[in-house]
């Protein structure tokens, strides 16, 4: 049989090379088995219609027929391959059109008028009108052509060209734009090789070396050119979806006699503009993945003007709780996104079992007993219930059995009657729960399935685009296979699924059972805790919502999955946080410092410092210096001869207005033989050289707590068992948030309310935490002010 195969390939490859394809592709084509049957299909009716063997210029055309034609109209093959053949279809262009034609009106009957004169059958372009068309192009643009001479986008020119006539060959319109640019310009000079002087960038040193961080620590990320700096910029420029109405022109969509007049009325509905929707389940809490999703799905329907549902996916009522309903609205609205309206799965139960019955009634569906280990594996036996009758599934199904409780959980389910492409057989529609759901009380005991649901409620919501994360790629496959078979089946609006790569963050788990693990062994405290990556969590350490919503942005839209280390969300973090944290200072391990000889003993000096030093216009705070201030402990080293402390009285002229302590003096050990005081003398700045590097200190402060926080896990995939051989809770950081809990701020924080966002100097940005009591101050770090080396 290898035998018999190879030989076959062979003479394919053979009778491609006659009809005009290269050696390569010739070989490529033979290897692809349906695109190899499809051109052989091809070539044979072609021959029928030649009485002969085909040309080249026919051959290559009949190669674009069919590696090029969308499943939803490959019904008008034959047809295509019948207008090359005669001649009737002589250009690659005016193939084109014929595809796109017949794309834009796959159901039968074909208009064959208005198709060939789409499609530009008939229409012979002379060298004399595109000699004509060129002609008053360059007359547009002559001014600006003889200004940038050869520096000038032909582009433009050849856009304009190809409109005025769409049926030209390119390359007849290429040739004769270069040949009048020639004729106006004359030849290039010297000047018009060299390249014009790119603008140089203003963007500072130290944003660029944190950009650059991200793109080495993130080097499984997608490529730059994937993503953008914000969301409406990534849906504007670098993602192309269908048109609202164009459902039937994607990629792999299922066209029925319906499927036309069903567009015709979600049109209707929709006024043409798109619409998202975000289908959580609300039975935990939302993590960094799911902002990727909130982002991609509201964020594509504000760039193109349409609108975003927030649905819940109610239907396993034994594990939803109030508190993530709320939590995933607010998670949502935090993100600054605002529901179109927000429903529910449940909203819709009626409709949902009514379409059930559709399917029973259509022979589409039936009641199985088979329990859920049997249905397990790889191609398991037919059910034995599958060949049931419409009358009885219809009995079972409705008021006497399955819908009323007849049945015990796990004795009798609903299975939709499909095996689809790769081979899942029958995926289940309903199951019997008893459990009380927390909207529809005791109404049913029957909950419809994820598969069943997810496809009819984007019908019944009339989604333009259903925006999915992609699993695994045969799970992938399913569902979408699932969702077109099952909307066709009960013959209602079916929308496009869109598929993009999920969200994976190195160094943290996000499954809600691995968080509840971490919460009862006690590593963590709550699902806020900010050791974590929940959005609450990332919330409370300060993560500001702009950041992440940018961060989403710059990830891009692909199919592969993305691994990306948490930096490069830092990164986005200190982008923001630069232009919008307050400075302050603050003093970690505080050490005491005594001024001796301070100028005037016993009264604070008060200090007015800009909020913002770069633009001080933005506000001040003021702090006072004393005779007593405070340092970091491990700022001050026994052997120093000299420290110096700086006070900046206005970043204007910063070297007037400096007062200077400096000279060191007996210090003071506690029992323990800790260094908790020392003593020096002051003397005015410009009298002392200048210092090596400057310190930050407090006076008269408040007394705080700060939490600095690390990674939670050593590896970067904890849940990798190659890596971790002992599970994820044997990697745990056990340090990864050190407490300090007398810590000093400025005394200008007082009154600062929960979440206020703060830049302290040399230690990092701060968040208010939520521990916070009118006694005391609790801080997180939220990042440091540059990337830790040491983390890698």
């Amino acid at each position: 049989m290898a035998v018999v195969a190879r030989s076959q390939g062979s003479e394919r490859e053979l009778k491609f090379i006659e009809i005009g394809l290269s050696e390569q592709r010739a070989r490529e084509t033979t290897k692809n088995e349906s695109l190899s049957q499809a051109l052989f299909d091809a070539i044979v009716l072609a021959e029928s219609h030649l009485g002969g063997p085909v040309p080249k210029t026919t051959g290559t055309l009949l190669y674009h027929v069919v590696s090029k034609i969308k499943s939803q109209i490959k019904q008008y093959e034959p047809l295509l391959v019948q207008y090359v053949a005669q001649g009737k279809l002589d250009s690659e262009v005016k193939l084109t059109a014929a595809l796109d034609y017949l794309l834009s009106h796959p159901q039968p009957p074909l208009d064959v008028k208005a198709f060939e004169k789409f499609s530009g059958v008939g229409v012979s372009v002379t060298p004399d009108q595109i000699e004509k068309a060129v002609e008053e192009v360059i007359a547009n643009h002559r001014e600006a052509l003889i200004e940038k001479r050869y520096q000038f986008n032909v582009g433009t020119l050849l856009a304009e060209a190809r409109k005025k006539l769409p049926f030209a060959e390119g390359k007849y319109v290429k040739n004769e734009v270069d040949l009048q640019v020639l004729h106006l310009l004359g030849p290039k000079t010297d000047d018009d090789m060299h390249k014009p002087p790119k603008a140089k960038s203003k963007v500072g040193r130290a944003v660029w070396l944190r950009h650059l961080i991200c793109i080495i620590a993130a080097a499984s990320e997608p490529a730059p050119e994937a993503g953008a700096s914000t969301m409406e910029e990534l849906f504007m420029t670098k993602v192309n979806f269908h048109a609202p109405g164009e459902n039937h022109k994607t990629e792999g969509y299922v066209v029925t006699t319906s499927t036309m007049a069903h567009l015709k009325n979600h049109l209707k509905v929709t006024g043409g503009k798109g619409r998202t929707r975000v289908p959580p389940e609300p039975n935990g809490i939302l993590h960094i993945g799911h902002a990727k999703a909130i982002n991609v799905n509201f964020g594509y329907a504000k760039a193109h003007g349409g609108c975003c549902f927030l649905r819940y996916d109610d239907t396993n009522p034994e594990k939803e709780e109030e508190r993530f309903f709320a939590g995933i609205q607010d998670m949502v609205q935090w993100l600054g996104y605002v529901p179109f309206k927000v429903t529910h799965a449940s909203d819709y139960f009626d409709d949902l079992y009514a379409l059930a019955v559709r399917l029973i009634q259509r022979g589409l569906a039936y009641v199985c007993h088979q329990r859920q280990e049997e249905m397990k594996g790889q191609n398991p036996p037919p059910s034995p219930y599958r060949n049931r009758t419409i009358e009885e599934n219809l009995r079972l199904q409705q008021p006497l059995d399955m819908k009323k409780g007849k049945f015990a959980e796990g004795e009798a389910t609903l299975r939709m009657k499909v095996t689809l492409e790769e081979g899942k057989q029958d995926p289940v529609a309903y199951r019997v729960r008893f459990v009380p759901h927390h909207r529809t009380g005791n109404k049913w005991c029957i909950y419809p399935t994820y598969d069943f649901t997810h496809c009819l409620c984007d019908s019944l919501e009339h989604i333009t685009h259903s925006l999915c994360t992609k699993e695994f790629q045969s799970r992938q496959v399913t569902l979408r296979s699932s969702y077109y078979w099952l909307c066709n089946a009960v013959d209602v609006y079916c929308p496009v699924q869109w598929e993009y790569g999920r969200l994976n963050l190195n160094y943290t788990v996000v499954s809600k059972r691995k968080i509840g693990k971490l919460i009862e062994e006690g590593v963590v405290r709550d699902w806020d805790d900010p050791r974590l990556f929940t959005l609450t969590a990332l919330r409370r350490r300060g993560f500001p919502p702009e950041a992440i919503n940018n961060f989403c942005a710059k990830l891009g839209l692909t199919g592969s999955l993305s691994s990306v280390d948490p930096q490069m969300l830092e990164a986005c973090v200190r982008d923001v946080l630069n232009t919008t944290a307050p400075r302050a200072m603050c003093v970690v391990e505080p050490l005491r410092v005594v001024i001796n000889n301070f100028p005037e003993p016993g009264q604070n000096i008060p200090i007015k410092v800009p909020d913002f030093p770069a633009t001080p216009e933005r506000g001040f705070h003021v702090v006072t210096l004393s005779n007593v201030v405070y340092i970091e402990e491990g700022d001050f080293r026994e052997q120093q001869v000299q420290i110096t402390f700086v006070a900046r009285c206005f970043p204007d002229d910063p070297e007037k207005h400096i007062k200077g302590v400096s000279g060191s003096q007996p210090f003071f050990r506690s029992v323990g033989g800790r260094i908790h005081e020392i003593h020096v003398t002051c003397q005015p700045a410009e009298e002392t050289e200048k210092p090596r590097a400057f310190i930050h200190w407090v006076s008269d402060p408040l007394i705080c707590e700060v939490r600095l926080y690390g990674r939670l896990f050593f590896h970067k995939n904890p849940e990798d068992s190659n890596e971790v051989h002992g599970g994820f809770l044997s990697d745990c950081n056990k340090d990864a948030m050190v407490v300090c809990s007398n810590s000093m701020v400025d005394k200008s924080m007082k009154g600062c309310n929960i979440l206020d966002k703060f830049q302290f100097e040399r230690l990092g940005y701060f968040c208010v935490d939520q521990d916070t009591t009118p006694e005391k101050i609790v801080l997180n770090r939220t990042v440091t002010l540059k990337e830790d080396s040491g983390k890698n």
